[in-house]
């Protein structure tokens, strides 16, 4: 007999965005009634991959089989209408809606063609709760109102109230407690038993095991394994798949010197409730420390609860041993805190200003007085800024969307350095820079450290971590699960770490 076509076959998948190719060929197929799990690193494609699959990213290249038929994805409402549904991990809900609502919404039910049947929505909803064995929302109840594993269940709802076939899901434990993720995997197993087939995206290797039928395996933006079993590929196997680079790294040499006396940065039990548990660390004058863990382990919540930005369940922030206002960004960065955040351009940059205007922006006091400003030495000031990062173009006036990823950031790093920052806060400072720019910001990193800057470093990228930070704190679902010299790990030990949840030893 011959083996039955896939429902979904995606062939040659590639996909470029500026600066970074997010898929290189990648070819997925999925059978009917079975879960096919995709597996990978941070920044190895997968997120790019679902989008693609979902109709919200057009691919460059490639071909994508529906049922055997080729298709064109133009849209998530032309996804949908073929029968292929996404739960993102970061849930695209309407807070202000009811439940009824977001489940119905785009598709509700309407008599004479335009009145819509509240009554019908409401009970076809409580029937979908039923089904994915919550019964206590009422579908009545604001969206805004609901836990996010609630919000959760409703966004499945609102993917099963279509007549779906393929139910894409993005990490859809991650804000479960046992309990919710036993249920959640009741639910998978009715679904595959219905027919529906599931991509179900997990770090929790455990989860895998237990609900996958296939894996698929990408790394940067390839897929180095297609459809192996998942139930008995022996996990070094697939760390070893997930870890397997074909970038080179170039670190600058990292100092033998001794770091240890007193600390620049001190952090004594730390904790934000629902995002990680009490933590401490500590980063001297000239010493990088790495934060390694994946998506949810905390990693950049805790570099924004240091610097400020969010304000701690407990704990203190001590720098040159003096404690900092919980939750006031002014008085992190009056201590000497400089932070330059993941999302650079949303969150950092003022992309249609100067380069100056971004370097200045932090010490406009230095050149005001009066309510006037000494544009001059604001200029000159942020010129020798630039200059001491060799950022390029050298052209203080060139608007800062014109530059390279890798020379914005060096534009946020001279607004710091401008403003005689002590201890700088790196969120994922290499997003989005191609390898060559890479190598440069290393440099300026390392030099920044030997300069006496203490660095806590935040990075996906597990080889960048290791090559760049001298101590390693290592992350798993909001707690430190290990801590060591970065020269004593290795990139297989920090995986092994945060998708098993190894204890330390």
């Amino acid at each position: 007999m011959a083996p039955e076509s896939p429902l979904l076959s995606m062939s040659g998948i590639t996909k470029s965005f500026p600066g970074v190719r997010a898929l290189d060929g990648v070819d997925l197929d999925v059978q009917a009634g079975e879960v096919h799990c995709l597996l990978g690193q941070n920044g190895a494609g997968k997120s790019t991959m679902i989008k693609v699959l979902a109709g919200a990213h057009q691919p460059d290249t490639g071909t994508i089989h529906w049922r055997g038929e080729p298709v064109t994805l133009r849209s998530p409402i032309a996804a949908m209408r073929l029968g292929i549904a996404t739960i993102y991990q970061e849930l695209d809900l309407v807070e202000h809606l009811s439940v009824a609502e977001n489940v119905h919404l785009g598709h509700e039910p309407t008599a004479a063609g335009f009145v819509v049947r509240r009554r019908t929505a409401r009970e076809s909803t409580a029937a979908l709760l039923r089904r994915l064995g919550h019964p206590e929302i009422d579908p009545a109840r604001l969206v805004g109102e609901l836990s996010a594993a609630q919000q959760q269940i409703v966004s499945m709802a609102r993917a099963l109230s279509h007549d779906v076939r393929l139910i894409v899901m993005d990490e859809p434990s991650a804000a479960l407690d046992p309990d919710e993720v036993d249920n959640l995997f009741r639910i998978v197993a009715d679904l595959t038993a219905d027919g529906v087939a599931v991509v179900y995206i997990s770090h929790r290797l455990e989860e895998i095991r237990r609900i996958g039928d296939r894996v698929t395996v990408l790394k940067d933006g390839r897929a180095v394994a297609v459809g192996l079993p998942a139930k008995s590929t022996p996990t070094r196997e697939v760390v070893a798949l997930m870890t397997g680079r074909n970038v080179e790294y170039a670190f600058p040499d990292r100092p033998s010197r001794d770091v240890s006396g007193s600390s620049l940065l001190e952090v004594q039990g730390l904790s934000r409730e629902g995002e990680f548990e009490p933590l401490d660390l500590t980063v001297h004058p000239g010493e990088i420390v790495g934060l390694a863990g994946l998506v949810g382990s905390g990693r950049s919540e805790i570099l924004e609860t240091i610097y400020g930005a969010r304000k701690p369940s407990s704990g203190q922030v001590r720098v040159d041993g003096r404690p900092l206002r919980p939750g006031s960004v002014r008085a992190a960065v009056r201590a000497g805190l400089g932070l330059a955040p993941e999302e650079r351009k949303a969150q950092a940059l003022l992309m249609l200003e100067s380069v100056t205007n971004n370097v200045s922006v932090s010490s406009m006091s230095r050149f005001s007085r009066g309510g006037w400003v000494d544009r001059g030495a604001e200029q000159k000031a942020a010129r020798a800024a630039t200059r001491e990062l060799s950022l390029r173009p050298d052209t203080p006036s060139a608007p800062i969307r014109t530059l390279s990823g890798g020379n914005q950031q060096k534009a946020v790093l001279a607004r710091w350095l401008l403003r005689g920052c002590r201890v700088l806060l790196l969120d994922e400072p290499t997003r989005g820079v191609d390898v060559g720019a890479r190598a440069e910001l290393y440099a300026v990193i390392r030099r920044l450290a030997d300069e006496g800057l203490g660095v806590l470093l935040v990075s996906s990228e597990v080889p960048e971590v290791l090559g760049l930070a001298d101590r390693v704190l290592v992350l798993r679902e909001g707690r430190v699960v290990h801590e060591a010299p970065a020269r004593e790990l290795d990139e297989h030990r920090v995986l092994d770490l945060v998708m098993e949840g190894s204890p330390a030893s």
